[in-house]
């Protein structure tokens, strides 16, 4: 058997606010293959934003395992936790989070903007290959703020998709866009799971876009208390 892309045992996160310990994650136990679409479902304080930070090497448990590709996790070092978020995860978040006053073609290069390895030349050239996979190479140079919502966050996406990730994480990557932008935005995610093999964990609280995905999960006060597999519960939801 394959190796999972990501395994979780018996996580637990426990916040303190003053006097108070708050139980984001209370023992979560869970398995993503290598090249599944998973979406992470649940309502707000449900531990889904935790379970991803924590996915992303963002945050770290209070206790239990994690293993990115048969690797744990507590075990890697600064440099190697900065590695793994450039080189191996892929970040797509609601807000874009792209440079204001700067290009299209910019924003996609900068997860390369430090690699020594790498010249501009090649960089550039790479950053518009993802740009024309997201369909934005004919808007490479103009600046953020005269692009839509939509065009926004396919910049993040070809940002995400520059160094080649293995694993793409979206947290609520069609929470500021319209219905329309939002089916083509997950059209997008669709084709990097299907054609480029790539593994994508998705937060999302609409269940119609939690239905382009593979599995879905849904999480209540820390736990995961229910999974859905293909159509499953999604029958009536239209695409």
């Amino acid at each position: 058997m394959s190796t999972p892309a990501i395994q979780i045992d018996d996580l637990t996160k426990v916040y303190k606010v003053g006097e108070t310990e708050v139980h984001a994650l209370r023992g979560v136990t869970y398995q993503v293959e290598a090249g599944e679409f998973l979406a992470i479902m649940g309502p707000s304080g449900s531990g889904k934003s935790t379970l991803m930070n924590i996915v992303g090497c963002l945050d770290k448990p209070t206790s239990g395992q994690y293993l990115l590709e048969g690797e744990e996790v507590s075990t890697f070092d600064r440099d190697k936790l900065a590695r793994i978020r450039n080189q191996k995860i892929g970040f797509v978040f609601q807000t874009f989070n792209l440079l204001p006053r700067t290009s299209a073609l910019e924003n996609a290069e900068l997860p390369l903007l430090y690699s020594s390895h790498i010249n501009s030349k090649q960089r550039t050239e790479l950053a518009l290959k993802a740009l024309e996979s997201v369909g934005l190479k004919d808007r490479a140079h103009h600046k953020t703020n005269q692009l839509s919502g939509g065009e926004q966050q396919r910049i993040a996406i070809a940002r995400a998709l520059l160094n080649s990730p293995s694993l793409i994480l979206a947290d609520e990557p069609t929470g500021n866009l319209d219905t329309k932008t939002s089916a083509e935005i997950m059209q997008i995610f669709t084709r990097l799971n299907e054609d480029k093999k790539i593994t994508l964990v998705m937060v999302t609280h609409e269940p119609d876009i939690a239905c382009y995905a593979k599995k879905r999960i849904y999480m209540r006060d820390g736990k995961i208390i229910r999974e859905e597999k293909g159509r499953e519960g999604c029958e009536d939801r239209a695409r």
